[in-house]
């Protein structure tokens, strides 16, 4: 069985970069082809997204044969990928946020306008929040795992929300100067609760959204 004890990583300071999951990435990969390495990554991918829909129905303490079974793959599978719970959450974290932190120079290249990059992005940074159930309660864990998820989510969505910001405001579509960690932060609060039925989290989203909005 999974326990929130992590691993003791033996390439700690490797110079090579590491992958969302954790994986150390070098070249040769032990000369491992590329087609096999390609199809790796997309079958982790899988377990990553099915591991993510099994926390947003179950929490992050889903049975690992649920998982297994979302993913099409062998309970050894996940095992051999994410030897502790803990593994698997990190990963699906830090998966997610890469996600959202990707989306955003695409809607801004997509969008009709900046404001409505800007509103898309949100409302993903929004499911992103909603979709995290008992994500926050291991995260408050003694696990060493997850003593550097927080950092690791500023580092990498607030410059996204900067870039949004910015090119709203260069186009004169919203108030200029507005704090990006400010507006994430505002937003982690409205999101507070959401689950609800008595708060609609997302219309209040929508109101700091047209909120935004430079008169």
């Amino acid at each position: 069985m999974w326990n929130l004890v992590p691993l003791k990583h033996t390439e700690h300071g490797s110079v090579f970069p590491r992958d969302v999951t954790g994986v150390t990435v070098t070249g040769t990969e032990s000369g491992a082809p590329r087609k096999q390495r390609a199809d790796s990554r997309r079958n982790e991918t899988a377990l990553l997204e099915a591991a993510a829909a099994a926390f947003v129905a179950s929490g992050v303490n889903a049975p690992v044969r649920d998982i297994a079974t979302r993913a099409g793959v062998g309970v050894g599978t996940i095992y051999r990928h994410f030897p502790t719970r803990a593994d698997l959450i990190v990963a699906v974290y830090r998966h997610q946020v890469e996600a959202c932190a990707e989306a955003g120079p695409v809607l801004l290249a997509e969008s009709a306008t900046p404001h409505a990059a800007l509103a898309n992005w949100i409302h993903l940074f929004v499911d992103f929040l909603v979709t995290k159930h008992g994500l926050a309660e291991a995260m408050r864990s003694d696990d060493a795992a997850f003593q550097t998820l927080h950092a690791y989510f500023l580092a990498r969505l607030v410059p996204v929300c900067a870039e949004l910001l910015d090119a709203a405001s260069t186009a004169g579509e919203i108030i200029p100067g507005i704090d990006p960690l400010v507006l994430m932060h505002g937003i982690g609060n409205l999101c507070i609760g959401a689950d609800s039925p008595d708060y609609d989290a997302r219309r209040m989203v929508e109101l700091v959204i047209a909120g935004l909005r430079l008169r």
